[in-house]
């Protein structure tokens, strides 16, 4: 509660507003492993609410992949007809938020994750659990107003693997740090296949800053991601393609 300093000898104490539920939905947060997980398609959904205590506004994200009936012999835990039925301003009503967003529908890249979750929500017979808290600063818009080729920082325990042998998308940038692609975006309306993708290579980038590259390669070891003090760091390219960096503090090599 926050206390509300009397104006005068007669005005009453007011409460501070309540915190949406779902800001609440990583309390009792467990942490599990999910394989098979290669190429699943997913959605995450993303729930801003301003936390009454310090005004901050944040958002409960929830994915798709992580819940506990597990990935499905389709791999698809997000179907199409269901993700386009999703009414975000049904959600903002029913969960008491100022803004509900949609990341994806992605494929999710890495072989494995370890992962915390927590509460499991129901959106439009979608089923997604709790996976993170993000400090949304001043983007009111949702996930959908990312910088390309801006490294964003987020806390996040979770650990990621990449197999050897699994085909990976790079991109390298002339400060010598290497990102691997770890969602690969379909959206809506898809244009074209993650495979379609890679094989276009770097001459689809169109603005691509000065000095990267894109090649895709196979890995000849597994490529383990467990952040150094749970903060990892993270960028999106122009087509909202999801990457990590690689090297030290992130991975146990730059592949």
């Amino acid at each position: 509660m926050i206390n509300v300093i009397n104006i005068s000898a007669n005005a009453e104490e007011k409460p501070a507003p309540a915190a949406p539920a779902v800001l609440a939905d990583g309390d009792a947060a467990k942490s599990k492993r999910v394989d098979n997980l290669h190429q699943a398609r997913f959605i995450e959904i993303f729930l801003a609410a301003r936390e009454p205590k310090t005004g901050s506004l944040v958002a409960a994200c929830y994915n798709t992949l992580f819940t506990p009936s597990g990935i499905p012999e389709s791999k698809d835990t997000s179907p199409q007809a269901l993700v386009e039925g999703l009414d975000f301003d049904k959600m903002k009503t029913d969960f008491g938020v100022l803004n509900a967003s949609l990341n994806g529908p992605k494929l999710w890249l890495p072989n494995w994750t370890e992962i915390e979750t927590g509460v499991e929500r129901d959106f439009n017979g979608i089923k997604a659990v709790w996976v993170a808290q993000l400090n949304m600063g001043d983007n009111k818009g949702g996930v959908g107003e990312t910088t390309p080729y801006k490294p964003v920082t987020i806390a996040r325990k979770s650990g990621l693997g990449w197999d050897k042998g699994t085909k990976v998308a790079i991109l390298d940038a002339p400060d010598g740090n290497t990102w691997i692609m770890k969602g690969f975006q379909l959206g809506l309306k898809p244009q074209h296949t993650y495979d379609e993708f890679l094989a276009a290579g770097g001459s689809q980038f169109k603005k691509l800053p000065a000095g990267w590259k894109f090649r895709v390669i196979t890995l000849e070891k597994d490529l383990i991601e467990k952040p150094e003090g749970g903060v990892a760091t993270i960028m999106a390219d122009e087509f909202f393609n999801v990457y990590d960096k690689t090297g030290p503090g992130m991975s146990n090599y730059k592949p």
